[in-house]
């Protein structure tokens, strides 16, 4: 049978080109983030099933890669459920493996905890544009600090990094899980009717305020509370004095330090930060994930539909694996979307090396080879890369292929 030529679906092949600019990306994430204090781990790839499927992945969790139990604990014809075949998954994000390891190194780590982590996630989704069924994920987090110190350090981290990539016109949005149940108590909804409601207002972005109203009448919920919630988004203009403004009015269902702390946060960033880009209150900034707990963002850029990163607070999700509550907040490149737009834009790696191609004649002697190698190993510990290709008949194409590989200079050598 030959050979398929393609990937599997929803996977891809990486050029040297687009190799040059990830490896360019994760030495400026390990950097920029290193020098914020973040300290690198690495989890597996396989996690345990239960771990997987402990209803902290949202929807994620439909989504697994679930792998069957090996050798003589997979015993087909005795299996009456899955739970007798699958033991395991590939992890569909970071976070869950980074609670599973602080939870079980916790006593040798600091306090706080800020991790980076860098890694291939799996999740069986439908491909489209910037999104694969395996990708990288790069992540940073900080465990054990309850204050907003957490979510100002993960911004300006974040939107150093990306200013690093000369990303223009970007924009941070933020939001509150809280001001969001808050929102929705205030108009009228029910307490188990918040995740439909949300689900809804996520779509505010394709279908307009109009439409999510619609919607929400359709999905059968009172007109006058639907009304009432549309009406909260009205005056929004993005700035902090939203978030004041916004916690006057629910007051009555809003401790009101979640919104000054909020404000606190925009204020922050937008006083020290050190590249251009906005921050803006969002109050239509759901986050899919119903882990978050309390402020969570997203990084969008000028041209581009999706967003580029993401994240907030998940006090509770690590908690629920030891019993003890433990303050968490991270923060996810879309490490995927940034190389593709970097791609797109012809992105050049500042700094690259020289790279030089010696083309050596066929039937050239012993001796005049070797002095060919040592001036390629002279120039090397200078610096420079150097590639040895032995010369082609058709020397026009062959020039012009190295070009396209980025060699500068060709240096011919003959026998």
């Amino acid at each position: 049978m030959a050979m398929k030529k393609k990937p599997v679906t929803g996977m891809k092949d990486i050029s040297p080109r687009e190799m040059e600019i990830r490896d360019y990306v994760i030495s400026l994430i390990k950097e920029t983030y290193g020098q914020f204090g973040f300290s690198s781990i690495e989890t597996p790839c396989v996690e345990h099933i239960e771990n997987l499927s402990s209803k902290q992945g949202g929807e994620n969790e439909k989504l697994i890669f679930k792998i069957l139990k090996r050798g003589e604990k997979l015993k087909l014809k005795e299996a009456q459920c899955e739970a007798d075949l699958v033991d395991g998954g590939l992890r569909y994000d970071l976070t869950v493996p980074l609670s599973r390891y602080y939870v079980n190194n916790a006593n040798e780590l600091p306090a706080p905890f800020k991790a980076l982590q860098m890694g291939n996630v799996w999740r069986a989704d439908r491909p489209q544009r910037g999104r694969y069924r395996q990708f990288m994920q790069c992540d940073i987090d900080i465990l054990g600090e309850p204050s907003i110190l957490a979510e100002i350090e993960l911004i300006l981290a974040t939107s150093t990094l990306v200013g690093k990539l000369d990303f223009e016109n970007f924009t941070i949005r933020i939001n509150d899980r809280r001001i969001l149940k808050a929102m929705a108590a205030y108009s009228g909804f029910d307490a188990e009717d918040f995740e439909t409601v949300f689900i809804i207002l996520d779509k505010m972005d394709k279908i307009g305020s109009e439409g999510v109203a619609q919607e929400l009448i359709k999905e059968g919920f009172n007109e006058t509370c639907v009304q009432t919630y549309m009406k909260l988004f009205e005056k929004v203009t993005g700035d902090a004095g939203d978030v004041r403004r916004l916690g006057e009015t629910l007051k009555d269902v809003l401790d009101e330090n979640i919104a000054r702390e909020l404000e606190t946060i925009m204020e922050s960033v937008e006083a020290v930060k050190n590249v251009d880009f906005k921050i803006v209150f969002d109050p239509t900034l759901v986050r899919g994930m119903s882990y978050y707990t309390g402020p969570i963002f997203e990084i969008s850029i000028d041209g581009f539909g999706g967003s580029v990163g993401g994240g907030g607070r998940y006090d509770e999700m690590i908690g629920r694996f030891t019993g003890n509550q433990t303050p968490a907040c991270g923060f996810s490149i879309g490490f995927e979307r940034i190389v593709m737009l970097l791609l797109e834009r012809e992105y050049q790696v500042p700094g690259k090396k020289e790279k030089t191609a010696f083309l050596l004649e066929k039937g050239m002697e012993k001796e005049k080879m070797l002095e060919v190698f040592a001036e390629a190993e002279k120039r090397r510990r200078a610096g420079a890369c150097v590639s040895m290709n032995m010369m082609k008949k058709n020397k026009k194409f062959q020039k012009e292929q190295l070009a396209a590989e980025g060699y500068t200079d060709i240096v011919e050598f003959f026998r």
